[in-house]
């Protein structure tokens, strides 16, 4: 039985339509993610699982027994779940410690277990040197890690994340979403973390739910979601890609100014005779100075360089075809060095290139 389940989930405002139909289950010590734009519906379906609203149509579940449905829902402080805001909501008047113990104190557990179990949270978070101070005297990361801490101290069923780490900087985000990947991987609590970034999702996440406009495209772990992506939605939010429209003539793909074998896409084109359009990562594709070059493998065609930008990790170029008006983003090597107006050999993988829709 699955821990938390979401039926033909539905909330409307008015005449506006906010979530659609969502069907999602999520088993015990799950880590699952809802990403998307803003407005997509995401964080307003983690309110319905908290109970800060009830749905319009549909029903949630926890442990196979009724949350929510659009009549009844049970209170928030009735479900066993802890939630964690953007704004991590800690109180400023109480110190590190007294925040990480306020859950405990409201459960009234006896006084000795509440500082046990405070101080060895607080070690488990890095933050049991600074149990004295108040929350004006820490970082951002440092708040988030009391955020957390008060959060998983109480033990809850279900840890609810919205946005968490929206305020912190670049850096910072990135240290953090590794921290929380670490304490679920410690606690593993069932958690539904609400995120606009794909890199906080890819690191944190078990599943991906991908929403837009108010509808789960697909739900998949972090490889299959950018290596198999099963929508043209999915395959552009999640990393960059390069849409391509092939059509399938004997046994050759046409694009725009080249053509394939059409043999590597025998399992995905079977049967199709119309148009397909392909999704096709930047770093899938290769360049060469010569069609000739050492370890080009796949079928290459001609082109040229027209933009090109260093991002330190890597070289970004933008490549066209000899023939045809295609632009493709190609990402190489930070050694794999071309300028701008060179003649190059573009190399592709037909392994690597992605079959979204085909009529």
């Amino acid at each position: 039985m699955s821990k938390l389940v979401l039926r033909d989930v539905t909330k409307r405002y008015g005449d506006t339509l906010a979530v659609d139909r969502i069907n999602l289950s999520i088993e015990e010590g799950e880590f699952v993610s809802l990403l998307g734009p803003s407005g997509c519906g995401k964080t307003t379906t983690l309110r319905m699982i908290a109970g800060f609203m009830r749905p319009s149509d549909g029903q949630i579940e926890m442990n196979g027994e009724m949350l929510s449905t659009a009549t009844t829902a049970l209170p928030p402080e009735r479900r066993q779940m802890s939630m964690i805001f953007q704004s991590y909501a800690i109180w400023p008047n109480m110190t590190v410690a007294e925040n990480v113990a306020f859950g405990l104190k409201l459960r009234k557990l006896p006084a000795q277990e509440i500082r046990q179990r405070t101080g060895e949270m607080l070690e488990v978070v890095q933050m049991g040197h600074l149990a004295g101070r108040y929350p004006a005297e820490l970082s951002g990361g440092q708040q988030q890690r009391v955020a957390l801490a008060r959060a998983i101290v109480v033990k809850p069923s279900v840890l609810l994340l919205d946005e968490p780490l929206s305020n912190l900087d670049a850096n910072l985000r990135e240290e953090m979403r590794f921290e929380i990947r670490r304490l679920h991987d410690e606690f593993r609590i069932t958690t539904v973390y609400v995120t606009h970034d794909q890199g906080e999702a890819m690191v944190t996440s078990d599943r991906i739910a991908v929403m837009n406009a108010g509808r789960i495209e697909q739900v998949d772990d972090p490889f299959s979601l950018y290596n198999r992506p099963q929508s043209e939605f999915v395959a552009g939010f999640i990393g960059r890609t390069n849409f391509l429209e092939g059509l399938r003539r004997d046994d050759r793909v046409v694009f725009d100014g080249f053509d394939l074998d059409a043999a590597p896409f025998a399992a995905a084109l079977d049967g199709v005779k119309g148009m397909g359009r392909f999704s096709v990562r930047p770093q899938t594709l290769k360049l060469y100075v010569s069609p000739g070059a050492i370890g080009a493998a796949g079928p290459t065609i001609a082109g040229r360089v027209i933009e090109r930008a260093y991002l330190g990790e890597t070289w970004d170029y933008v490549v066209t075809p000899s023939k045809g008006g295609l632009r493709l983003r190609v990402a190489t090597l930070p050694n794999q060095v071309h300028n701008v107006g060179d003649n190059v050999w573009i190399e592709f993988d037909p392994d690597q290139m992605v079959l979204l829709r085909a009529s």
